[in-house]
């Protein structure tokens, strides 16, 4: 009779302990996932705060996780690069472009080879970001930036003339501006000045600010 109650006791043991196996499989995405929000969580705040030491370990300890994960890669990069390591950065962005091919990668990229004067490969990289999105007017302004250092007035001008055309805001307007008056097109700058100027709030001028309505519930 113990036996046979031995025997029970173990075959309920067994069940209860594949169940519980069971349960904590499929906890464990649960549980992971979480951590990853964590960690994302104190590498993003850890980034404002300027803690670096510990934004880098928390985007590692992502990557040891999730070693494919383009996104992670991409802060490691803009980690890097605001410490001025640039090499770390550049591989950090190439690794993301090559998991997760995307125009912030490579403008990114091509940010940093602006940054160490490499303006030829700084230029191919805009392109490329440009070839797959050309929506954004600080894309094209990046392009024209890294084509007057390379003495390209033309291809800067056209560049600035997309921006333009994408944000017309009066920094934009006043740059082109500036590569006009450069090509010795004075009228045209001084057309530029002006409607740049119309666009700029006198400072005598203040804004009313609206009241928000209240609500009563």
């Amino acid at each position: 009779m113990l036996g046979l109650i031995i025997i029970a006791l173990l075959g309920s043991w067994a069940i209860y302990q594949r169940q519980a196996i069971a349960d904590v499989a499929s906890d464990l995405p649960v549980k992971l996932s979480e951590k990853l929000d964590q960690l994302w969580s104190i590498a993003q705040s850890s980034l404002q705060d300027r803690k670096y030491l510990r934004a880098e370990k928390a985007l590692l300890t992502i990557l040891r996780v999730d070693e494919r994960n383009a996104s992670a890669y991409n802060r490691l990069g803009i980690l890097y690069a605001k410490q001025q390591q640039y090499k770390e950065a550049i591989e950090c962005f190439e690794i993301a472009q090559s998991l997760e091919p995307s125009a912030s990668s490579l403008h990114n990229v091509g940010l940093i080879y602006y940054e160490t004067k490499n303006y030829d490969k700084a230029a191919l990289a805009f392109e490329q970001a440009l070839a797959m999105d050309s929506d954004l007017a600080a894309r094209h302004i990046a392009y024209a930036k890294v084509q007057e250092k390379l003495g390209n007035d033309r291809k800067m001008i056209d560049a600035l003339e997309k921006a333009i055309q994408i944000d017309p805001i009066p920094q934009t307007l006043n740059l082109l501006s500036d590569a006009y008056e450069r090509v010795g097109d004075v009228e045209l700058a001084t057309q530029l000045r002006e409607r740049a100027a119309k666009l700029i709030i006198p400072e005598n001028r203040t804004k009313r600010i609206r009241q928000p309505r209240r609500v009563i519930m």
